[in-house]
């Protein structure tokens, strides 16, 4: 809901096609996000003046303030933004995604100079000369023109194919991955981001690692996610002080499990 009434929604999608939201929540984790960020700030002010603050986090004031560069765009201007563009982006080409013979690629000729590398690679180098494209505002008022032009050389060759092309050429691309094949990238691998961690009923289970590493500590998953009321007992009697005859009477009477 905060995504459609606060801006987000609006942006994402293609350009002819309705609104969508994002493929997780992302507004509920940009919001934890800006919490866990306002918390260690309140905790280095207390450090310093003694006092605590209480800290007001809305999930529309997060959304709003993660529009960014066109929320920006649209205050200096005063204009209208310019609504959805899909993967492509609305003042640079290209930039977009672009149809392999079996996949999906992301290309970023996000300057003249890689434009122009773009144009060597596909095998089209006099596209960086055309009249037409030469500098990025013409790119961006010819885009119908170009995009297609691009399109058509980079359906005739697979995802795989284009990867081995573009290597060291310079410019950004990367393949658009699924789940499954995000989850066996050997930079995920690399970085440690799927760990393996014993579930007392489920047996082995894997699980996204933090994102954070640290220098002098090594934070981690501590424990599986747990069962329901696996920790009750735990938490009333060391945290609450609650005796055993309290326990059983609140799990007798269906309050806690």
């Amino acid at each position: 809901m905060v995504e459609a009434e606060f801006g987000l929604m609006h942006i994402t999608g293609e350009k002819d096609r309705p609104p969508v939201k994002v493929g997780v929540a992302v507004t509920d984790m940009t919001t934890g996000l800006y919490a866990s960020n306002s918390i260690m700030a309140a905790l280095l002010a207390r450090a310093q003046t003694g006092k605590g603050q209480h800290l007001d986090i809305a999930l529309s004031d997060c959304q709003v303030a993660t529009l960014a560069n066109i929320a920006s765009s649209v205050l200096i201007s005063g204009e209208p933004d310019s609504g959805r563009h899909g993967t492509a982006h609305p003042s640079i080409v290209p930039y977009e995604s672009f149809p392999t013979k079996d996949g999906n690629i992301l290309l970023g000729g996000g300057n003249d100079r890689l434009y122009g590398i773009l144009c060597e690679t596909i095998g089209e180098p006099l596209w960086a000369s055309d009249s037409r494209f030469k500098t990025n505002a013409l790119r961006v008022e010819h885009r119908h023109t170009l995009v297609p032009m691009i399109a058509d050389k980079i359906k005739m060759k697979t995802t795989k194919q284009w990867l081995g092309i573009f290597n060291n050429s310079g410019m950004p691309y990367a393949p658009i991955n699924d789940i499954q094949t995000t989850l066996s990238h050997e930079q995920v691998v690399a970085r440690d981001m799927v760990q393996t961690v014993k579930h007392k009923s489920c047996g082995s289970i894997k699980l996204i690692n933090t994102p954070v590493k640290f220098s002098q500590s090594t934070p981690g998953i501590r424990t599986p996610p747990p069962q329901l009321g696996e920790h009750t007992d735990e938490i009333l009697e060391n945290i609450l002080g609650m005796n055993g005859d309290k326990i059983a009477e609140l799990k007798l009477a269906g309050i806690i499990a």
